[in-house]
């Protein structure tokens, strides 16, 4: 990249569809940690084609900022995956994976010159592709019943206020009292309502309270963080109703 936009090293992967999309179809940023326990190992990941997986753009453990495969071409980063009426998220986004060992190894906190490359990089593609905030995403948001990346230790809430993605609105001290708090069937099945209004993907193929329950973990991680234990509660409630409020979400 030019030096007025964000400065990157390349590191060529050969892990992407060969025909190339246009400007207008990239519509999502997904975020991803890497999950190995070595950053060169991530890397050597990435950038060999036995694997088939690759992203954009790789962020190191010290900020440094890799780009992989070219915007304009599609990279194999989310799988299988929905949201909203999307399908197969690969073909609309640019994926970024972050380097963290990931919940199998000792997953751990974003450094701060990383999640600082995250705000350089996000803001660049998201003027440069007018990318709304609802559309920026973790891996397990538009895959919940395979993935747990970023998890719940990505700065969500931080990111928000730099205006990449999105967050509710409420007082945290004053909805803390609805934690825990049980709620019934019809209460249940508005949240799950709730989830898919906002973009989160119904799953046919899935027994059906399994996958709730991996929904709501998904739902947690993005948006209570302290907690993400699956278990639908006031507080989840109330969350994703001021979700729905305050981004319009009409149906």
């Amino acid at each position: 990249m030019s030096k007025s936009s964000v400065d990157t090293t390349l590191n060529y992967s050969p892990n992407f569809d060969l025909k190339k999309r246009k400007l207008k179809e990239i519509k999502f940023i997904i975020f991803h940690y890497t999950g190995m326990k070595k950053e060169y190992q991530a890397i050597t990941q990435l950038t060999t084609s036995k694997s088939k997986v690759s992203s954009h753009y790789l962020i190191k453990n010290n900020g440094e900022i890799l780009s992989l495969v070219p915007d304009l071409y599609v990279a194999w980063h989310a799988g299988v995956s929905s949201w909203k009426k999307y399908k197969s998220i690969n073909k609309y986004s640019i994926g970024i994976e972050i380097s963290n060992p990931g919940h199998e190894h000792s997953y751990k906190k974003f450094s701060q010159k990383q999640i600082k490359s995250i705000i350089k990089l996000s803001t660049f593609l998201i003027k440069k592709y007018k990318i709304k905030s609802n559309l920026i995403l973790g891996h397990s948001d538009i895959a919940p019943d395979r993935k747990k990346d970023p998890g719940e230790k990505f700065p969500w809430k931080y990111l928000s206020k730099n205006k990449i993605g999105y967050w509710h609105n409420l007082n945290e001290k004053k909805i803390f009292k609805y934690r825990n708090q049980i709620v019934n069937q019809s209460n249940k099945t508005e949240f799950i309502k709730n989830l898919h209004k906002i973009g989160y993907p119904k799953n046919k193929f899935f027994n059906k309270n399994k996958y709730f329950k991996l929904l709501t973990i998904a739902f947690q991680r993005r948006f209570r963080q302290e907690l993400a234990n699956g278990i639908i509660d006031q507080e989840c409630l109330v969350i994703s109703k001021n979700l729905i409020k305050t981004q319009n979400i009409t149906s």
